[in-house]
């Protein structure tokens, strides 16, 4: 029996609608197979799909496991404290505002952060997110043949954001919707900073060159 490899990237995923149109999708990595990183997916009010990325290696793992219509590399730069978010790069600069657990931040605290992050575990909760997230999902197909869970073990609310991308102005704070088409599953619908574990499994053989860093975990 082929077993396939399997990376595992721990850290944020903030998800942010605007009254420009504009949704952002930051993704802050800690531990990552990359070492520490930051990357945004940024989609147009045209649904036009950017992913801003701060290596050629992260782009091209990142662009083969979701959807763009247009790639840059660029510096990402994340400042993430308890109550605010600061993202700079060439193309975007956000600022937003975290507030209080959300009610199913309190239901992800419940569970035993070993048992949330499981692939099989987020196998279970797939039914139940898309019934009660729209356009959320645990599990799912991504490109290439990879295959993905979501393991989230926190969430809170955003409650405010201002920036640009491109040097225009994002406007102020409105749901995700509609939702980003990346790849099989978006950020929830209400502004959020979710704390999760992203497994990908690959198709075949391992193709990162590199090992994980520091703390980085594999399976």
């Amino acid at each position: 029996m082929t077993v396939r490899p399997r990376q595992r990237f721990r850290g944020w995923i903030a998800g942010v609608g605007s009254t420009s149109g504009v949704r952002v999708v930051i993704g802050h990595w800690p531990v990552s197979p990359f070492g520490p990183f930051a990357d945004a997916m940024v989609e147009a009010a045209n649904g036009h799909r950017v992913l801003l990325a701060p290596s050629q290696e992260v782009a091209e793992f990142v662009g083969a496991t979701y959807v763009f219509d247009e790639v840059r590399v660029e510096p990402v730069a994340v400042e993430a404290a308890a109550d605010a978010w600061e993202v700079r790069s060439p193309s975007l600069r956000l600022r937003l505002t975290v507030g209080r657990r959300t009610p199913l931040g309190r239901l992800l605290r419940a569970v035993p952060r070993r048992l949330a992050e499981s692939p099989a575990w987020c196998a279970v909760t797939d039914p139940v997110a898309r019934l009660v997230l729209r356009g959320v999902r645990t599990r799912g197909t991504a490109g290439g043949g990879r295959r993905e869970w979501y393991g989230a073990t926190d969430a809170r609310a955003v409650t405010w954001v201002a920036g640009s991308f491109d040097g225009q102005p994002l406007g102020t704070l409105t749901p995700v919707d509609p939702a980003c088409g990346f790849g099989f599953s978006s950020t929830p619908r209400s502004p959020s900073v979710t704390e999760v574990v992203s497994t990908v499994e690959e198709a075949g053989p391992a193709r990162l060159r590199r090992r994980s860093r520091g703390s980085a975990s594999s399976s």
